[in-house]
């Protein structure tokens, strides 16, 4: 390996060059962190856990476009750009299991709690 070699290797990438001009939230969705620890929210049957998906999904840039793939790809279920699919369709809320309740419960509503500025890399 000579000096060349290991200089290749040290050159910035023209696709990440090209990501630094896009405005920030608009290129990385926020649901993706990685390690796929999100995906339980995303998934799940627990109207909490659909709340916090949805809270996520909403001060993401990608949101519009996310919902609109899910559609075309005709995703059976999930949160998909804040809005809960079930057999594919838009819904307001994801029937549970079992015998519905004898009195209506109230929408449940969680907000994302921010992220201190100093914490904010």
């Amino acid at each position: 390996m000579t000096i060349l070699d290991i200089a290749q290797f040290d050159a910035p990438d023209p696709a990440l060059l090209d990501l630094a001009d896009e405005p920030i939230g608009t290129s990385f969705p926020r649901c993706a962190d990685g390690n796929g620890t999100l995906t339980h929210l995303f998934f799940s049957d627990d109207e909490f856990d659909i709340a916090r998906a949805k809270a996520i999904c909403s001060k993401c840039g990608l949101a519009p476009t996310c919902l609109a793939d899910a559609i075309e790809r005709a995703e059976p279920y999930g949160v998909w750009g804040g809005e809960l699919l079930v057999e594919g369709v838009i819904v307001a809320v994801k029937r549970g299991r079992g015998r519905p309740p004898k009195h209506p419960r109230p929408p449940l509503v969680v907000d994302e709690v921010p992220v201190p500025p100093h914490l904010v890399a």
